[in-house]
């Protein structure tokens, strides 16, 4: 992406996901009804994925997070765990990675004993093995992806 207009409203757009159409038109030099025409057409280009709110994890129950890298126990199953494990709902993202194992899965879950038995759920839904490393404490995420111009 190289236009100027359209990088200066993402990068707005991405501190700030409420950012007003007043506050997006005063970044990009625009008017808001031009503003306004952009975001309909980044968002039907598919550069403009969605809206949501970030919840705060513990707010909600799920104050324990952890990394589960997965690998196939028989190599030459179908490549389909994140198939298999979506609809586990403490997974809240699941990446193909390059090494020994296939995917990376970060979750949330409530404690300990949740998070053992969303182990034993993922080994049994995709026949996987896993390897878990428990996040002990959260200096930052959810940053905005400021686009890189040119």
């Amino acid at each position: 992406m190289d236009d100027p207009v359209d990088l200066a409203i993402l990068g707005a757009l991405s501190r700030d996901g409420r950012a007003t159409l007043a506050h997006l038109s005063e970044a990009a030099g625009l008017s808001v009804s031009a503003v306004q025409a952009r975001l309909k057409r980044l968002e039907s280009r598919g550069v403009i994925t969605g809206y949501r709110a970030v919840v705060d994890a513990e707010a909600v129950g799920r104050p324990m997070a952890a990394f589960i890298e997965i690998t196939p126990l028989d190599p030459a199953q179908p490549d389909n765990s994140p198939d298999l494990l979506e609809h586990l709902e403490a997974i809240e993202a699941c990446h193909s990675i390059a090494g020994d194992a296939a995917y990376m899965l970060f979750v949330r879950v409530p404690s300990p004993r949740a998070l053992e038995q969303l182990v034993r759920d993922i080994r049994l839904a995709a026949n996987v093995s896993t390897r878990t490393t428990v996040v002990l404490q959260t200096f930052y995420e959810h940053r905005p992806v400021v686009p890189a111009a040119g």
